[in-house]
């Protein structure tokens, strides 16, 4: 009988974290510059290893947020995004990753620790366009989670959280051009706002607005998945012409 020499392979565990919010007008995530080796100096989300073989993937998601760039975890909706494994992501050796995002509103400035030199926000598209590189895979799980994020507004009412109490569909409009990183007509986006019920509704009253007509206020409705759900337009192609 031949003796049964396999032992598992050693697998060390990460977590990442892609926090997203809306900051002049643009959508911006959550970065900080590496201290410590490898990449040091460059630019990557938020994560690190789990402290302990007992501590919870999502603990150790929260507590690095809070070393990182002294956020509190507890008041995001961290959502996993997904795992991150291929054999030459990190050169440390064998390092599986476990990706969280969140997408929140009037988020503060973070403020940098542990390892990390600086913590700020970044806009998205200088990222996803340009010629900006992020340590490890990240910008591979970044794009994921702007995916996911963009997805998110199609089917749920989230957009509105990145409003006030009251707003224009205007203000509405803003905020998913610029998670969806396009340019939207107008009248074509009223009217689909209008076709889902529930999803925004008059607030009784008008603000005036400099040399024009007041414009009508809304407040977010009690539905919070959409039916018919808002399909973003192709990025290469402009409304007006769909």
């Amino acid at each position: 009988m031949v003796e049964d020499s396999w032992s598992p392979p050693e697998v060390l565990v990460t977590v990442d974290l892609v926090i997203l919010t809306l900051r002049e007008a643009q959508l911006q995530v959550l970065l900080v510059e590496r201290g410590v080796e490898p990449y040091r100096g460059a630019r990557a989300l938020p994560g690190g290893f789990l402290n302990n073989a007992r501590e919870d993937i999502l603990d150790a998601a929260h507590r690095e947020l809070r070393e990182e760039a002294d956020l509190d975890g507890a008041q995001l909706h961290l959502e996993q995004l997904g795992t991150y494994g291929a054999p030459s992501r990190d050169p440390r050796g064998r390092v599986i990753s476990v990706a969280y995002l969140a997408i929140a509103p009037g988020l503060p400035e973070p403020v940098a620790g542990t390892d990390a030199a600086e913590a700020g926000w970044v806009p998205v598209e200088e990222l996803l366009t340009g010629w900006s590189k992020l340590a490890f895979d990240h910008r591979q799980i970044l794009t994921d989670g702007v995916e996911r994020a963009r997805s998110k507004l199609e089917h749920s009412a989230l957009a509105t959280a990145f409003c006030g109490g009251t707003f224009t569909i205007a203000e509405l409009q803003q905020v998913y051009e610029a998670v969806w990183g396009v340019e939207l007509d107008p009248r074509n986006f009223y009217r689909k706002i209008q076709a889902v019920p529930g999803f925004v509704e008059p607030a009784g009253t008008d603000r005036r607005t400099t040399g024009g007509r007041p414009a009508r206020l809304f407040r977010a409705g009690p539905r919070t998945v959409l039916h018919p759900p808002l399909v973003r337009p192709d990025r290469t192609t402009s409304e007006g012409e769909r």
